[in-house]
Protein backbone atom coordinates (compact mmCIF):
# COMPACT_ATOMS: atom_id res chain seq x y z
CA UNK A 1 0.00 0.00 0.00
CA UNK A 2 2.24 2.67 -0.93
CA UNK A 3 0.83 6.49 -1.59
CA UNK A 4 1.34 8.26 -4.19
CA UNK A 5 0.91 12.51 -4.99
CA UNK A 6 -2.21 12.74 -7.01
CA UNK A 7 -0.45 15.93 -8.67
CA UNK A 8 2.96 15.26 -10.02
CA UNK A 9 6.18 15.91 -7.05
CA UNK A 10 7.24 19.54 -9.03
CA UNK A 11 8.10 23.16 -7.93
CA UNK A 12 8.45 24.17 -4.90
CA UNK A 13 8.08 20.52 -2.52
CA UNK A 14 10.18 18.66 -5.13
CA UNK A 15 13.18 21.76 -4.63
CA UNK A 16 12.06 21.12 -0.70
CA UNK A 17 12.95 17.92 -0.64
CA UNK A 18 15.62 18.12 -2.83
CA UNK A 19 17.24 20.88 -0.17
CA UNK A 20 16.51 18.46 2.76
CA UNK A 21 18.20 15.64 1.36
CA UNK A 22 21.40 18.26 0.07
CA UNK A 23 21.51 19.60 3.83
CA UNK A 24 20.81 16.55 5.93
CA UNK A 25 24.24 16.85 7.55
CA UNK A 26 23.79 20.12 8.70
CA UNK A 27 19.70 19.68 9.67
CA UNK A 28 21.07 16.30 11.69
CA UNK A 29 23.74 18.53 13.54
CA UNK A 30 21.25 21.60 13.85
CA UNK A 31 18.74 19.05 15.78
CA UNK A 32 21.59 17.44 18.01
CA UNK A 33 22.23 20.91 19.24
CA UNK A 34 18.70 21.47 19.70
CA UNK A 35 18.14 18.26 21.91
CA UNK A 36 21.20 19.29 24.57
CA UNK A 37 19.47 22.40 25.01
CA UNK A 38 16.01 21.27 25.63
CA UNK A 39 14.22 18.37 27.07
CA UNK A 40 12.53 16.21 24.07
CA UNK A 41 8.61 15.39 25.02
CA UNK A 42 8.67 11.33 26.19
CA UNK A 43 6.26 10.72 22.72
CA UNK A 44 4.31 12.93 20.21
CA UNK A 45 2.73 12.38 17.17
CA UNK A 46 2.18 14.70 14.71
CA UNK A 47 0.07 14.62 11.91
CA UNK A 48 1.61 16.39 8.37
CA UNK A 49 -0.44 17.00 5.23
CA UNK A 50 1.51 17.08 1.78
CA UNK A 51 -0.16 19.55 -0.63
CA UNK A 52 2.96 19.09 -3.69
CA UNK A 53 4.03 22.65 -3.16
CA UNK A 54 3.72 22.65 0.76
CA UNK A 55 4.17 20.34 3.88
CA UNK A 56 3.38 21.35 6.69
CA UNK A 57 2.48 19.96 10.42
CA UNK A 58 -1.25 21.12 11.42
CA UNK A 59 -1.37 19.12 14.95
CA UNK A 60 1.15 17.79 17.29
CA UNK A 61 -0.48 15.17 19.99
CA UNK A 62 1.44 14.60 23.55
CA UNK A 63 -0.51 11.42 24.30
CA UNK A 64 -0.60 9.54 21.40
CA UNK A 65 -2.49 6.32 20.72
CA UNK A 66 -2.44 4.79 17.67
CA UNK A 67 0.49 2.79 18.10
CA UNK A 68 -1.13 -0.44 16.98
CA UNK A 69 -0.86 1.33 13.80
CA UNK A 70 2.45 1.34 13.05
CA UNK A 71 3.96 -1.23 11.16
CA UNK A 72 4.94 -4.25 13.27
CA UNK A 73 8.73 -4.08 11.26
CA UNK A 74 9.66 -1.22 13.49
CA UNK A 75 9.09 -2.71 16.48
CA UNK A 76 12.68 -2.98 17.45
CA UNK A 77 12.84 0.95 17.03
CA UNK A 78 10.19 1.71 18.91
CA UNK A 79 11.92 -0.42 21.76
CA UNK A 80 15.49 1.33 21.91
CA UNK A 81 14.05 4.41 21.94
CA UNK A 82 11.58 3.82 25.16
CA UNK A 83 14.95 2.65 26.49
CA UNK A 84 16.54 5.49 25.92
CA UNK A 85 14.09 7.77 27.20
CA UNK A 86 13.04 5.53 30.13
CA UNK A 87 16.98 5.41 31.15
CA UNK A 88 16.97 9.39 31.19
CA UNK A 89 14.03 9.83 33.89
CA UNK A 90 14.70 6.53 35.90
CA UNK A 91 17.43 4.79 35.49
CA UNK A 92 16.71 1.25 37.35
CA UNK A 93 13.70 1.39 35.29
CA UNK A 94 11.90 -1.04 38.00
CA UNK A 95 8.68 -0.39 36.94
CA UNK A 96 6.45 1.76 34.71
CA UNK A 97 2.69 2.77 35.98
CA UNK A 98 0.89 3.12 32.48
CA UNK A 99 -2.40 5.32 32.91
CA UNK A 100 -4.71 5.50 29.48
CA UNK A 101 -7.72 7.33 28.77
CA UNK A 102 -11.26 6.45 29.74
CA UNK A 103 -13.01 4.56 26.84
CA UNK A 104 -12.38 1.19 28.14
CA UNK A 105 -15.15 0.33 24.59
CA UNK A 106 -13.39 1.75 22.45
CA UNK A 107 -11.47 -1.63 21.05
CA UNK A 108 -8.79 -0.26 18.58
CA UNK A 109 -8.00 2.34 21.50
CA UNK A 110 -7.20 -0.73 23.98
CA UNK A 111 -4.80 -2.44 21.00
CA UNK A 112 -2.95 0.75 21.17
CA UNK A 113 -2.57 0.65 24.75
CA UNK A 114 -1.78 -3.29 24.87
CA UNK A 115 1.24 -2.35 22.00
CA UNK A 116 2.34 0.53 24.28
CA UNK A 117 2.26 -2.63 27.06
CA UNK A 118 4.03 -4.66 25.08
CA UNK A 119 7.01 -2.32 23.66
CA UNK A 120 7.55 -1.30 27.37
CA UNK A 121 7.86 -5.09 28.21
CA UNK A 122 10.17 -5.61 24.86
CA UNK A 123 12.74 -2.52 26.90
CA UNK A 124 13.17 -4.50 29.87
CA UNK A 125 10.57 -2.84 32.09
CA UNK A 126 7.67 -3.97 34.31
CA UNK A 127 4.23 -2.78 33.31
CA UNK A 128 0.58 -2.35 34.95
CA UNK A 129 -2.32 -0.26 33.79
CA UNK A 130 -4.10 1.70 36.02
CA UNK A 131 -7.22 3.25 35.32
CA UNK A 132 -8.95 6.56 36.59
CA UNK A 133 -12.36 4.89 36.09
CA UNK A 134 -14.26 5.09 39.36
CA UNK A 135 -16.05 1.86 38.40
CA UNK A 136 -12.58 -0.16 37.57
CA UNK A 137 -12.46 -1.08 41.90
CA UNK A 138 -10.53 -4.79 41.09
CA UNK A 139 -8.38 -6.25 38.48
CA UNK A 140 -10.74 -6.08 35.31
CA UNK A 141 -9.51 -8.00 32.15
CA UNK A 142 -10.80 -6.59 28.51
CA UNK A 143 -10.48 -8.88 25.51
CA UNK A 144 -9.25 -7.40 22.59
CA UNK A 145 -10.43 -8.25 18.92
CA UNK A 146 -7.07 -10.14 18.34
CA UNK A 147 -7.39 -12.37 21.00
CA UNK A 148 -4.99 -10.97 23.49
CA UNK A 149 -6.77 -9.03 26.84
CA UNK A 150 -5.52 -6.48 28.95
CA UNK A 151 -6.05 -5.64 32.83
CA UNK A 152 -7.17 -2.59 34.52
CA UNK A 153 -6.30 -1.82 38.17
CA UNK A 154 -7.19 0.63 40.42
CA UNK A 155 -4.98 2.73 41.00
CA UNK A 156 -3.66 3.62 45.09
CA UNK A 157 -1.73 6.31 46.33
CA UNK A 158 0.24 5.88 49.09
CA UNK A 159 1.21 9.61 50.44
CA UNK A 160 3.20 11.17 47.34
CA UNK A 161 3.75 8.20 45.62
CA UNK A 162 1.25 6.22 43.02
CA UNK A 163 0.80 2.43 42.09
CA UNK A 164 -1.50 -0.34 42.18
CA UNK A 165 -1.84 -3.56 44.51
CA UNK A 166 1.80 -4.69 45.12
CA UNK A 167 3.56 -2.48 42.60
CA UNK A 168 5.34 0.78 42.93
CA UNK A 169 6.51 2.27 40.30
CA UNK A 170 9.43 4.97 39.08
CA UNK A 171 7.49 6.32 36.31
CA UNK A 172 4.11 7.00 35.77
CA UNK A 173 3.80 7.41 31.87
CA UNK A 174 0.28 8.90 30.64
CA UNK A 175 -1.71 8.16 27.79
CA UNK A 176 -4.45 10.73 29.08
CA UNK A 177 -4.73 13.83 27.41
CA UNK A 178 -6.72 14.79 30.52
CA UNK A 179 -8.88 17.23 28.73
CA UNK A 180 -11.09 17.43 31.73
CA UNK A 181 -8.62 18.22 34.13
CA UNK A 182 -5.85 16.59 36.12
CA UNK A 183 -7.12 14.94 38.81
CA UNK A 184 -5.73 15.28 42.53
CA UNK A 185 -4.70 11.74 42.28
CA UNK A 186 -1.83 12.08 40.21
CA UNK A 187 -0.62 15.96 41.42
CA UNK A 188 2.41 16.24 43.43
CA UNK A 189 3.93 12.89 43.04
CA UNK A 190 7.60 12.40 43.76
CA UNK A 191 7.81 10.05 40.64
CA UNK A 192 8.29 11.26 37.44
CA UNK A 193 5.28 11.81 35.88
CA UNK A 194 5.63 11.55 31.51
CA UNK A 195 4.52 13.38 29.97
CA UNK A 196 3.86 16.24 32.68
CA UNK A 197 0.37 17.08 33.75
CA UNK A 198 0.87 20.56 31.76
CA UNK A 199 1.15 18.71 28.33
CA UNK A 200 -2.70 17.84 29.39
CA UNK A 201 -5.23 19.54 27.23
CA UNK A 202 -6.84 21.59 30.23
CA UNK A 203 -3.50 23.54 29.53
CA UNK A 204 -2.31 23.34 26.54
CA UNK A 205 -3.28 25.51 23.30
CA UNK A 206 -2.81 24.77 19.98
CA UNK A 207 -1.89 28.32 19.56
CA UNK A 208 1.09 28.16 21.66
CA UNK A 209 2.33 25.27 19.91
CA UNK A 210 2.16 26.79 16.52
CA UNK A 211 3.65 30.06 17.99
CA UNK A 212 6.54 27.80 19.34
CA UNK A 213 6.69 26.18 16.09
CA UNK A 214 6.51 29.81 13.81
CA UNK A 215 9.71 30.32 15.49
CA UNK A 216 11.54 26.96 14.80
CA UNK A 217 9.84 27.34 11.32
CA UNK A 218 11.92 30.62 10.99
CA UNK A 219 15.31 29.69 12.15
CA UNK A 220 15.28 26.21 10.49
CA UNK A 221 14.28 27.73 7.31
CA UNK A 222 17.23 30.61 7.76
CA UNK A 223 19.53 27.66 7.96
CA UNK A 224 18.39 25.88 4.61
CA UNK A 225 17.84 29.32 2.57
CA UNK A 226 13.93 28.15 2.29
CA UNK A 227 10.58 30.52 2.84
CA UNK A 228 9.32 29.19 5.65
CA UNK A 229 5.78 29.45 4.67
CA UNK A 230 6.83 26.11 2.54
CA UNK A 231 7.08 24.34 6.36
CA UNK A 232 4.49 26.58 8.66
CA UNK A 233 0.89 27.18 8.02
CA UNK A 234 -0.65 30.91 9.10
CA UNK A 235 -2.71 30.86 11.93
CA UNK A 236 -4.88 32.96 14.28
CA UNK A 237 -6.67 32.55 17.55
CA UNK A 238 -9.87 33.82 18.55
CA UNK A 239 -10.94 33.96 22.64
CA UNK A 240 -14.06 34.49 24.24
CA UNK A 241 -16.21 33.10 21.03
CA UNK A 242 -19.41 31.03 22.23
CA UNK A 243 -20.89 29.20 18.81
CA UNK A 244 -24.49 28.67 20.77
CA UNK A 245 -24.51 32.47 21.49
CA UNK A 246 -23.17 33.49 18.53
CA UNK A 247 -20.72 35.80 20.10
CA UNK A 248 -17.03 36.54 18.69
CA UNK A 249 -18.20 35.40 15.20
CA UNK A 250 -16.94 38.88 14.19
CA UNK A 251 -13.41 38.18 15.28
CA UNK A 252 -13.72 34.71 13.81
CA UNK A 253 -14.97 36.15 10.05
CA UNK A 254 -11.81 38.81 11.00
CA UNK A 255 -9.32 36.10 11.22
CA UNK A 256 -10.88 33.92 8.49
CA UNK A 257 -10.34 36.77 5.99
CA UNK A 258 -6.85 37.81 7.28
CA UNK A 259 -5.80 33.91 7.07
CA UNK A 260 -7.36 33.62 3.60
CA UNK A 261 -5.64 37.05 2.19
CA UNK A 262 -2.52 35.94 3.59
CA UNK A 263 -2.88 32.59 1.78
CA UNK A 264 -3.97 33.86 -1.35
CA UNK A 265 -0.73 36.22 -1.52
CA UNK A 266 1.77 32.96 -1.07
CA UNK A 267 -0.50 31.43 -3.65
CA UNK A 268 0.07 33.66 -5.91
CA UNK A 269 3.82 34.28 -5.40
CA UNK A 270 4.24 30.51 -6.18
CA UNK A 271 1.65 29.78 -8.99
CA UNK A 272 -0.91 27.54 -7.03
CA UNK A 273 -4.17 27.21 -9.08
CA UNK A 274 -6.06 25.68 -5.59
CA UNK A 275 -8.27 27.91 -3.67
CA UNK A 276 -7.08 28.90 -0.18
CA UNK A 277 -9.20 27.90 2.56
CA UNK A 278 -8.99 27.62 6.26
CA UNK A 279 -9.24 24.94 9.08
CA UNK A 280 -11.28 26.33 12.08
CA UNK A 281 -10.95 24.15 15.70
CA UNK A 282 -10.85 24.58 18.93
CA UNK A 283 -7.53 25.34 20.06
CA UNK A 284 -7.77 22.74 22.95
CA UNK A 285 -8.28 18.96 21.77
CA UNK A 286 -8.55 16.36 20.14
CA UNK A 287 -10.11 13.58 18.49
CA UNK A 288 -10.59 15.85 15.35
CA UNK A 289 -13.90 17.10 17.24
CA UNK A 290 -14.99 21.24 17.36
CA UNK A 291 -13.32 20.86 13.18
CA UNK A 292 -15.10 22.91 9.97
CA UNK A 293 -13.47 24.02 6.44
CA UNK A 294 -14.16 27.67 5.71
CA UNK A 295 -13.46 29.47 2.09
CA UNK A 296 -15.20 32.31 2.66
CA UNK A 297 -15.62 34.58 5.94
CA UNK A 298 -19.41 34.95 5.34
CA UNK A 299 -19.59 30.73 6.38
CA UNK A 300 -18.39 31.27 10.39
CA UNK A 301 -21.32 34.24 10.87
CA UNK A 302 -24.24 31.73 9.02
CA UNK A 303 -23.44 28.44 10.58
CA UNK A 304 -26.92 26.74 10.94
CA UNK A 305 -27.72 25.56 15.09
CA UNK A 306 -26.62 22.26 14.14
CA UNK A 307 -22.86 23.37 12.79
CA UNK A 308 -23.05 25.45 15.92
CA UNK A 309 -23.62 22.75 18.01
CA UNK A 310 -20.62 20.40 16.95
CA UNK A 311 -18.68 23.58 17.31
CA UNK A 312 -19.33 24.22 20.77
CA UNK A 313 -18.24 21.15 22.31
CA UNK A 314 -15.47 18.81 22.30
CA UNK A 315 -14.31 15.55 23.93
CA UNK A 316 -15.39 15.06 27.60
CA UNK A 317 -18.52 17.76 27.14
CA UNK A 318 -16.31 20.76 27.43
CA UNK A 319 -17.20 24.05 25.78
CA UNK A 320 -15.00 26.18 23.03
CA UNK A 321 -14.39 28.76 23.92
CA UNK A 322 -10.81 29.63 22.21
CA UNK A 323 -10.70 29.21 18.67
CA UNK A 324 -8.08 28.42 16.10
CA UNK A 325 -8.07 29.89 12.64
CA UNK A 326 -5.52 28.09 10.60
CA UNK A 327 -4.70 27.72 7.05
CA UNK A 328 -5.71 24.86 5.66
CA UNK A 329 -3.13 22.19 4.29
CA UNK A 330 -4.78 20.58 0.84
CA UNK A 331 -3.33 17.08 1.15
CA UNK A 332 -2.92 15.39 -2.33
CA UNK A 333 -1.69 12.28 -1.33
CA UNK A 334 -4.24 9.04 -2.14
CA UNK A 335 -4.76 5.30 -1.75
CA UNK A 336 -6.95 3.50 -3.37
CA UNK A 337 -7.97 7.17 -4.75
CA UNK A 338 -8.90 7.78 -1.34
CA UNK A 339 -7.37 10.70 0.56
CA UNK A 340 -4.33 10.12 2.83
CA UNK A 341 -2.52 12.12 5.45
CA UNK A 342 0.90 10.93 6.82
CA UNK A 343 0.48 10.58 10.76
CA UNK A 344 4.47 10.50 11.84
CA UNK A 345 5.30 8.97 15.33
CA UNK A 346 8.07 9.75 17.21
CA UNK A 347 9.59 8.32 20.96
CA UNK A 348 11.99 10.35 22.51
CA UNK A 349 14.01 12.26 19.57
CA UNK A 350 13.77 9.44 17.54
CA UNK A 351 11.14 8.85 14.78
CA UNK A 352 9.61 5.45 15.02
CA UNK A 353 7.72 4.76 11.94
CA UNK A 354 4.12 6.60 10.81
CA UNK A 355 0.93 5.37 9.25
CA UNK A 356 -1.48 6.93 6.79
CA UNK A 357 -5.12 8.35 7.87
CA UNK A 358 -7.07 7.47 5.02
CA UNK A 359 -10.54 8.66 4.84
CA UNK A 360 -12.83 7.37 1.80
CA UNK A 361 -15.67 9.87 2.04
CA UNK A 362 -13.36 13.41 2.55
CA UNK A 363 -11.95 15.78 -0.22
CA UNK A 364 -8.39 16.83 -0.40
CA UNK A 365 -9.36 20.47 2.09
CA UNK A 366 -11.07 18.27 4.96
CA UNK A 367 -10.12 16.83 7.68
CA UNK A 368 -9.81 13.41 8.17
CA UNK A 369 -9.53 12.69 11.55
CA UNK A 370 -13.43 11.56 11.75
CA UNK A 371 -15.64 8.85 11.85
CA UNK A 372 -14.97 6.34 8.81
CA UNK A 373 -11.27 6.85 8.54
CA UNK A 374 -9.22 3.40 8.44
CA UNK A 375 -4.81 3.47 8.79
CA UNK A 376 -2.38 1.95 6.39
CA UNK A 377 -0.20 0.82 8.69
CA UNK A 378 2.35 -1.02 6.29
CA UNK A 379 2.59 2.08 4.06
CA UNK A 380 5.78 2.71 5.46
CA UNK A 381 8.16 0.17 4.12
CA UNK A 382 11.32 2.11 5.23
CA UNK A 383 12.51 4.05 8.28
CA UNK A 384 11.97 7.91 8.17
CA UNK A 385 15.51 8.48 8.82
CA UNK A 386 17.33 6.74 6.51
CA UNK A 387 16.90 8.48 2.57
CA UNK A 388 18.69 7.67 -0.29
CA UNK A 389 20.54 10.70 -1.68
CA UNK A 390 21.01 9.11 -4.81
CA UNK A 391 17.62 8.56 -5.64
CA UNK A 392 14.68 11.27 -7.15
CA UNK A 393 13.56 13.45 -3.91
CA UNK A 394 10.05 11.76 -4.49
CA UNK A 395 11.46 8.28 -4.08
CA UNK A 396 9.60 6.51 -0.87
CA UNK A 397 12.78 6.92 1.36
CA UNK A 398 12.96 10.51 0.54
CA UNK A 399 9.80 11.17 1.03
CA UNK A 400 9.58 10.11 4.54
CA UNK A 401 12.45 11.22 5.36
CA UNK A 402 11.11 14.88 4.87
CA UNK A 403 8.23 13.73 6.69
CA UNK A 404 9.98 12.77 9.79
CA UNK A 405 12.35 16.32 9.35
CA UNK A 406 9.01 18.06 9.97
CA UNK A 407 7.49 16.11 12.22
CA UNK A 408 10.91 16.48 14.58
CA UNK A 409 10.29 20.57 14.22
CA UNK A 410 6.95 20.14 15.50
CA UNK A 411 8.66 17.75 17.90
CA UNK A 412 11.02 20.20 18.71
CA UNK A 413 8.03 23.07 18.99
CA UNK A 414 6.53 20.98 21.29
CA UNK A 415 8.73 20.78 23.87
CA UNK A 416 9.98 24.79 23.50
CA UNK A 417 5.82 24.72 24.51
CA UNK A 418 6.14 23.08 27.52
CA UNK A 419 9.06 24.71 28.88
CA UNK A 420 7.01 28.11 28.47
CA UNK A 421 4.06 26.78 30.63
CA UNK A 422 6.64 25.21 33.14
CA UNK A 423 8.56 28.62 33.47
CA UNK A 424 5.13 29.93 33.68
CA UNK A 425 4.02 28.28 36.44
CA UNK A 426 7.30 28.72 38.24
CA UNK A 427 6.90 32.68 38.02
CA UNK A 428 3.33 32.36 39.36
CA UNK A 429 4.38 30.60 42.79
CA UNK A 430 7.17 32.71 43.27
CA UNK A 431 4.27 35.80 42.79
Amino acid sequence: MVPHLTTALTGPLLDLERRFLDSMPVIEHWLRGKWLDHAVPFYASVDLRNSGFKLAPVDTNLFPGGFNNLNPDFMPLCVHAIQSAVEKICPEARGVLLIPENHTRNQFYLQNVAQLVTILKQAGMRVRIGSLLPEITQPTAFQLPNGCSLTLEPLQRKGNRLGVRDFDPCVILLNNDLSAGAPDILKNLEQAVIPPLAAGWYVRRKSQHFSAYRNIAEEFAKLLGIDPWLIDPHFAVCNKVNFQERAGEECLAAQVDAILQKTRAKYAEYGVKQEPFVIVKADAGTYGMGIMTVKDASEVTNLNRRQRNKMAVVKEGLQVHDVLVQEGVYTFEQINEAVAEPVIYMIDHYVVGGFYRVHTGRGVDENLNAPGMHFEPLAFQTACTLPEPDSAPDDLPNRFYAYGVVARLALLAASLELEAIENADLEMAHA
